[in-house]
């Protein structure tokens, strides 16, 4: 059971800790100042917004995301919602790749050849369909956050920063509704994926306690940090490099790594969503390698615009769509009884 639980946890995570959150990117772009209490509320709904998408696929052992969201958008709006979720996997996994490029400039990587590595890996890890991204993720994860939190722990220690200085200022608490909204459809497309994967509701429970503490940790700690660089931030289209740049040159390096995992894994994860969504469609199934390679022959001309004008634009945008979906799982409780 905990092996399974922490399995999914991953699973999610690698989701959720993608390009923009590393960087910092998504966080300064939601949270900033005076937002410590927004970031425990988010770790909160994130959790208990991961605990009624799981329940819905253990119960129905769905094996894509459709007959979820049609429990929880309802079904007169499922067909405007799938448009939606698919949109937003094909968006954020196109963000995902023009993040690698980014990141493999530090490298002194061409821009297209950060991406082409990123599109190439992905289609390999495909080749043993979930299985092998469960995998990756297993191992990967715990290097991922123990390496941010190092780097965090770090800097805190370093400027001698008071985490909870500033805990009576929280005009901006209102941001975790929308910053949740945002990491909502990853959720339901990957969950939906997994539910004929669940074995019980113990494993649901760990998995969900755990995504939470784990975010609302990190999240507290490193927006904490960028307030400290927030005049800085302005300069650097990924944030997290003005906290490295007083760091050694091999751990500028290290997090540059992690960065492209972080990168991958949510790239992974949307490929994920869009392959057993695409593989609903088809008559005769379909390798899931083969959907991830037209997807990613399909995304690599759009991956010109930019990661930090992507994450900019299109962020906000789904959290806002996204409050619909947010609203219907917290008082999920409520129609469900109703039902």
């Amino acid at each position: 059971m905990w092996r399974r639980g922490l399995q999914w946890t991953a699973l999610i995570l690698g989701a959720t800790i993608g390009a923009g959150y590393v960087s910092g990117r998504e966080l300064w772009q939601f949270f900033g100042h005076e937002s410590g209490l927004a970031i425990v509320l988010f770790s909160f709904l994130f959790s208990f917004c991961c605990y009624v998408i799981m329940a819905i696929s253990y119960q129905m052992k769905s094996e894509n995301y459709l007959p979820v969201l049609e429990i929880i958008a309802g079904k007169k709006l499922t067909k405007a919602f799938d448009g939606l979720i698919l949109l937003y996997l094909f968006t954020t996994t196109m963000i995902m790749i023009a993040g690698s490029g980014a990141t493999g400039q530090v490298f002194h990587l061409p821009y297209p050849v950060g991406i082409g590595i990123t599109g190439i890996v992905l289609v390999l890890l495909f080749i043993k369909g979930i299985n092998g991204l469960l995998t990756f993720n297993e191992l990967i994860l715990p290097i991922l956050i123990g390496g941010l939190l190092y780097v965090l722990a770090m800097y805190v220690s370093n400027q001698n920063l008071q985490l909870f200085a500033y805990w009576h200022e929280q005009r901006n608490w209102f941001s975790a509704f929308p910053f949740t909204a945002l990491n909502i459809l990853p959720l339901i497309a990957i969950l939906g994926a997994i539910g004929n994967k669940v074995k019980g509701r113990g494993e649901i429970i760990i998995c969900c306690i755990g995504t939470g503490v784990c975010l609302g940790i990190v999240s507290y700690i490193y927006n904490s940090s960028l307030i400290q660089i927030a005049d800085e931030i302005i300069l650097y289209e990924i944030p997290l490099f003005a906290i490295l740049k007083e760091f050694p040159l091999g751990m500028i390096l290290f997090m540059s790594i992690l960065l492209w995992l972080a990168i991958f894994t949510t790239a992974a994860a949307g490929m994920l969503g869009i392959a057993t969504r695409v593989q609903s469609f088809l008559r005769e199934e379909k390798p899931m390698y083969l959907i991830v390679l037209i997807s990613v022959l399909l995304m690599l001309p759009l991956t010109g615009f930019g990661f930090a004008n992507l994450v900019n634009f299109l962020y906000p945008l789904y959290g806002i769509l996204n409050l619909y979906i947010l609203a219907r799982l917290l008082t999920y409780p409520l129609w469900k009884k109703t039902k």
